[in-house]
């Protein structure tokens, strides 16, 4: 049996999906955003290949942290300046960024390459419940036992 491994023009046009993520926890929803960003979850992954999907995220401000995460956990962004390292707490850039919150956790699973990168701009997160993707008919998906599957 051969291995069949596809090229960028066989991976088809890429699908919509759309998600709430009011009331979901942040680590399990990045770790299924990102299979379906690389596209893990079709018949014809590839890892070198772009085969994944676009994602529309709802409703990032209702996200939640486990634990005392949101008090404890702190994101590191470095300047490039001596002494430029700037530490946030999480429970700040929820209240002020929280698209930010769920770029990085996402990315954080994605492959730091040209790859990755190409990928990463398939997410689209929004704070509301509005987004302007309308005209792509996003397919609903929901989180049903730790993984995202096709809302009925």
């Amino acid at each position: 049996m051969k291995t069949t491994l596809i090229r960028k023009e066989d991976a088809g046009a890429k699908r919509w999906w759309i998600v709430d993520a009011k009331g979901l926890v942040l680590g399990r929803l990045a770790s299924e955003l990102s299979r379906i960003l690389r596209g893990k979850n079709r018949p014809i992954f590839t890892p070198h290949t772009d085969t994944g999907d676009n994602v529309i995220v709802l409703n990032a401000a209702g996200i939640k942290l486990t634990g005392d995460k949101i008090n404890q956990k702190v994101m590191k962004r470095y300047t490039g300046y001596p002494g430029g390292l700037r530490l946030i707490p999480y429970k700040e850039l929820m209240a002020k960024r929280p698209e930010r919150v769920i770029r990085k956790a996402v990315w954080g699973m994605l492959p730091h390459s040209v790859l990755g990168r190409r990928q990463i701009r398939a997410l689209k997160i929004y704070r509301g419940a509005e987004h302007k993707h309308s005209a792509q008919n996003p397919m609903p998906l929901k989180m049903e036992k730790g993984i995202l599957v096709k809302a009925q």
